[in-house]
């Protein structure tokens, strides 16, 4: 089988098919970026949530040391100066539902406190695991 060219048919031929392709697909793009859209925006929401709950962690953790070391260097009412400890530097947002719980062990004092994630969208989502962080500190020794 032989080709022939033809003027229709040549170089100039192919860019006028090319330019009639392109005008079909025009929109496209933009179809697919509003399809895409709510995914994107929901992978968005998890990672923050997921952000929440490595923060949630950190601030437990903290949270719980800080109300030991207080707790153990107290000279009177050390349960008093664990919970305010605990809860001093803690945001709003995880302050309003956490749980201390002081102790004196020993020769330890420890502390646990108990956190609640907070949600980006309420009744979206709720995560009902508390974060726990637990911490003790050696009682500190009181000498007159």
């Amino acid at each position: 089988m032989t080709t022939t060219r033809t003027a229709r048919g040549g170089i100039r031929g192919r860019v006028t098919a090319l330019r009639d392709r392109r005008g079909r697909d025009r929109g496209q793009t933009a179809v697919e970026f509003l399809g895409m859209t709510p995914f994107i925006i929901l992978i968005m929401l998890v990672l923050w949530e997921c952000a929440l709950i490595g923060y949630t962690f950190s601030l437990a953790g903290n949270a719980a040391d800080v109300g030991a070391r207080k707790g153990s260097g107290a000279e009177f009412a050390s349960w008093a100066a664990c919970q305010e400890g605990a809860k001093k530097d803690l945001p709003d947002a995880w302050a309003e539902n956490a749980v201390v719980t002081c102790r004196s062990g020993g020769a330890l004092y420890e502390a646990t406190v108990k956190l609640k994630v907070p949600v980006l969208v309420p009744g979206l989502f709720d995560l009902d695991v508390p974060i726990e962080g637990e911490a003790g500190s050696p009682r500190e020794e009181q000498s007159w």
